[in-house]
């Protein structure tokens, strides 16, 4: 056996997320699907992160142990064949061997998300589905003000999904940073974030907190008191799944 891993992009609008499912498309299924085709049957790729439904990925990485002693740039080739051609929106970026102390997962010491508005009245078309379309003005100062209060270790109860499997609500939010640039006069947003690891539909339901303090119905303090409450009713409404990237891991 050989490990390899991959660097992976993928469009997470087909797919009920990264981790297989009986009888629902995801993206651990499509890339296992395809190693069957190249006569790998039964191998368990480990993604560095399970992104929800819908969710997208710049940058997921993720290993597998194969039984064939494959070049790594003619095992991206092939798999990249196989999920063309079977219509997924998955690609490999790039492909290696790793040590059998390599875990996707669990050798992460960090991860980056950015989560995605774009404010304006019309439709999204282009950017439809890949971006959240937020159809009144944002106060991108305001948002980034409260952000800070989120910045640094917190019980996160409030942002975290109750299915969430996580053994503590307590994590660290290493940056949260709001960038904005104009286009056409209409404000493109991202929330950035890093972290070494989120609790369930975090990333969104911060998204969604200060979407609201963008909008003027929270404030700084009501985000504060939502913070501190530790409560998910507390919580905005989620932000929606397709605004959300998985732009890198490091290790």
């Amino acid at each position: 056996m050989r490990r390899y891993s991959f660097l992976i992009e993928y469009d997470g609008g087909p797919y009920k997320g990264w981790q297989r499912q009986d009888d629902m498309p995801s993206v651990q299924g499509a890339l296992e699907a395809a190693l069957e085709k190249l006569g790998e049957p039964g191998r368990l790729v480990q993604g560095a992160g399970r992104t929800d439904a819908g969710v997208h990925a710049l940058g997921q990485v993720a290993h597998v142990d194969l039984e064939r002693p494959w070049k790594p740039f003619r095992l991206m080739e092939a798999l990249n064949a196989h999920l063309r051609q079977s219509g997924e929106t998955v690609a490999i970026l790039d492909c290696d061997t790793c040590g059998d102390e390599f875990h996707a997962r669990f050798s992460a010491t960090g991860r980056r998300y950015v989560y995605r508005i774009i404010s304006r009245r019309a439709p999204l078309t282009v950017e439809r589905q890949r971006a959240w379309n937020v159809k009144v003005p944002l106060d991108v100062g305001a948002i980034d003000q409260a952000a800070k209060i989120l910045l640094g270790e917190h019980d996160f109860t409030t942002f975290r999904s109750t299915e969430c499997q996580a053994k503590s609500p307590i994590k660290t939010l290493d940056t949260l940073d709001v960038i904005t640039h104009s286009r056409h006069g209409v404000d493109v947003i991202e929330i950035n974030t890093t972290a070494r690891s989120y609790l369930h539909n975090q990333v969104r339901s911060l998204a969604g907190c200060l979407k609201a303090v963008g909008e003027g119905k929270w404030s700084q303090d009501d985000l504060a008191s939502a913070l501190a409450a530790r409560d998910r009713t507390a919580c905005a409404p989620v932000a929606p799944a397709h605004g959300l990237y998985l732009v890198s891991v490091s290790y």
